[in-house]
Formats: structure tokens, sequence, C-alpha cells
């Protein structure tokens, strides 16, 4: 059953996406409340230039060294970086423009003139392709795997430990670096580690899916999650969970389209995203239109039980207390004024009386509300 199960190649193409996305998400969310979301892109490309080096020095296109050699450099662009940005001279986004691609042009002239004829191809690791992950294997227990199954499920692991064993000091350091220091959790070490794994999981990324739909891991569900709550244990779940659901339904939509698998995936995590954007409970755009509308409304409630008392009792209250008042007098449009009207009626704040409008005992407490704050 087990071999059954990783001789199946529509398996074996989700799981190596599920995995890239579970161990992507799992650094991504503390990346986006860091504010360090675009330092994933700059880190993907950039370690080019730390690939080729490693192979120039070693021969070794893959392995343990390549893995380390592509770490360093992707924590060299951090620190180059930073570096940059405290001799205020640019700005932090300027010091990562001027970096990444730097580092990445060198990589891909050292590949251009060194490696001509070495599989080093900087498309395929821009790109990936994950519809051909099962073609290479290693045997595990006796079983053929799929390499990029078995490097991303070690990567995954050493990420999961990473969060589980530190989620008390990565959550402080992450909303109050300062107090981190002071409790000696060395937010600074904690950033660094964060951004290490972050090179380690995209260098194991790079063969099955390509820094494209890596950093949309990184990026997008974490992204999503955060529109819909505030709670980090709950956000590093959705994110967890929209990547997964990027992952499957990204590639049955590729066969149904015969599209790219790794571009429909990718192309799924923005769907989440803007699903989320626009119907988030709090802060969705519907969400926000509908309060500004009823805050809206609100406004308009003030503004008739105010005029209504201006003129309540008066010798005037005939002409003004009426629909046709508001839209000749406050230069509403009637159908602005229907809906005050009714807005203020569904409140209890007025009634009708005789044809007028009239104020309620509690629209009359609202009123003395708002003079006495304007008198105060």
């Amino acid at each position: 059953m087990i071999t059954a199960f990783f001789q199946s190649i529509p398996l074996m193409i989700v799981l190596t996406g599920v995995l890239t996305g579970i161990s992507a998400a799992l650094l991504g969310s503390f990346l986006i409340l860091r504010g360090n979301a675009m330092l994933t892109d700059a880190i993907s490309h950039s370690i080019v230039f730390g690939i080729i080096v490693v192979w120039l020095l070693t021969g070794h296109t893959s392995g343990p060294v390549q893995v380390l050699g592509a770490a360093i450099t992707g924590v060299l662009t951090v620190v180059l970086s930073e570096l940059l940005a405290r001799s205020r001279l640019v700005k932090m986004d300027a010091a990562i423009g001027l970096v990444f691609p730097a580092l990445f042009a060198a990589g891909v002239i050292l590949i251009s003139i060194n490696a001509r004829n070495v599989h080093l191809d900087v498309d395929s690791v821009l790109l990936g392709e994950i519809g051909f992950v099962w073609l290479n294997t290693v045997a595990l227990f006796g079983v053929d795997v799929p390499v990029a199954v078995a490097t991303l499920g070690a990567v995954l692991v050493v990420n999961l430990v990473f969060v589980l064993v530190l989620w008390k000091e990565l959550k402080l350091a992450t909303f109050d670096a300062g107090l981190a220091a002071a409790l000696g959790f060395l937010p600074g070490v904690l950033h660094y580690a964060i951004l290490t794994l972050t090179s380690v999981t995209a260098v194991a990324a790079f063969d099955a899916v390509g820094a494209i739909l890596f950093i949309a891991f990184v990026v997008v569900p974490p992204a999503t999650a955060y529109l819909l709550t505030r709670r980090l244990w709950l956000m590093v779940v959705l994110a967890v969970g929209f990547s997964v659901a990027a992952c499957i339904s990204g590639y049955f939509l590729a066969l149904h389209w015969n599209v790219s698998i790794g571009g429909m995936m990718a192309s799924m995590t923005g769907v989440w995203f803007t699903l989320a954007l626009l119907f988030a409970p709090a802060q969705g755009l519907v969400a926000q239109a509908l309060r500004a509308r009823t805050d809206r409304l609100d406004h308009d409630c003030r503004a008739l039980v105010a005029h209504l008392f201006t003129h309540q009792d008066t010798p005037a209250m005939a002409e003004e207390n009426t629909l046709r008042a508001l839209v000749s007098h406050l230069r509403w449009t009637a159908p602005r004024a229907r809906a005050a009207v009714l807005r203020a009626h569904d409140r209890d704040l007025i009634e009708r009386r005789d044809g007028l409008l009239c104020l309620r005992p509690k629209g009359t407490a609202e009123v003395e509300a708002i003079f006495g704050r304007s008198n105060a």
C-alpha cells in the first residue's frame, strides 16, 4: 500500500506542493508579521549565486553542501541589505532592490560562463516543473520515493520543530522585539534563523516548484490568513490550510484546463486571497463598505434628529419637519432622505404624527447628547 502511494503520480505531485506550501506558510506567517515578506523574493533570486559558487568550489549541484551554500547566500543578501539601509543613504526597500538583482545577475553570469554544459538552468530554478517530480526517485526503506518529496518532507520537519519549540520566543520577538531582547530571547538571532530556514526551504523547493511558486506560498497564504484573524496560532493554521487547498484545487484545475500545474497552484493562492480581501468578516472590502454605509446612515440620523429638534414646537415645524424639507433644506437626495428617516424610525428615534416627523424620547436624548458633546 505504501509502495502504491509513492508510485501514484498525481499524489506525488500534490504531496510535493503540499509539503512546499506548509513549509513556506510556517515561516511566511512570521515574515508577514515582521514586514519582511519581500525578503523572500530577494533570497529566492540571490541564492542562484550561492548555487553556482558552491558548484565552482565543490562540483556538487545538489546535496547538503549546496543547500548550506545557498542558505548562506540568502542570509548574506539580508545582511548586505540591512547594512546598506543603515547607511541612511537609501531605504530598506531600495537596498533590497539593489542587492538581490546584483547577486542574481552575478549568479547568471557565472552560470553562462562556467556551467554551459552543467545542469544549472536559471529558468528551471525560477519556474520549476512540479509535474515531473515523480521521475527522480531515491530508495528509502526499500521504497522508491521522489527526491523532492523526501527533501521537502525533511525540511518541513525542521521548520515545524523550529516553530513549535521556539513558539513563545518567536511570538514575543515578532510583536515586541524590545521586550524579547530585554528577556534574553535574542530576537536578532531568531530573525536570521527564520531567514536561514527560508533560504533552505527555497533551495529544497527549487527543482520541484521553482522560486515563483515558493514565493507565492510564503507570502500569499499568510497574507490571506492575516485578513481573517489577529490570533497568531490561528493565522498559522489558516495559512497552512490555504496552502493545502491551493495545491489540491490548483492541481485539478490545471488538469481540467491543461495548463501549468505550478502556475495554477500559485494562481489559486491569489484566488483565496481575493475572496478573503472581499469577504473577510471584519476587514473585507464588502464589510468595510457595509460599515461605511452604516456609519453614513448613523450620521444622517444624527443630522435628522438635530434638524427636527431645532424646529420642534416652533411655527416652522409644519414646514421643516417633513421629508420634503430634508430634500430642499438639507439638500439631500430623496433616496438619502428616505433612508435616514427609515433608519431613525428603526432606531426608535422618531415617529410620524399627523403627517410630521416628530422626535421620540430616545431621539430627544440623542440630540441632547450631541449638543452636550458639542458644548463640551
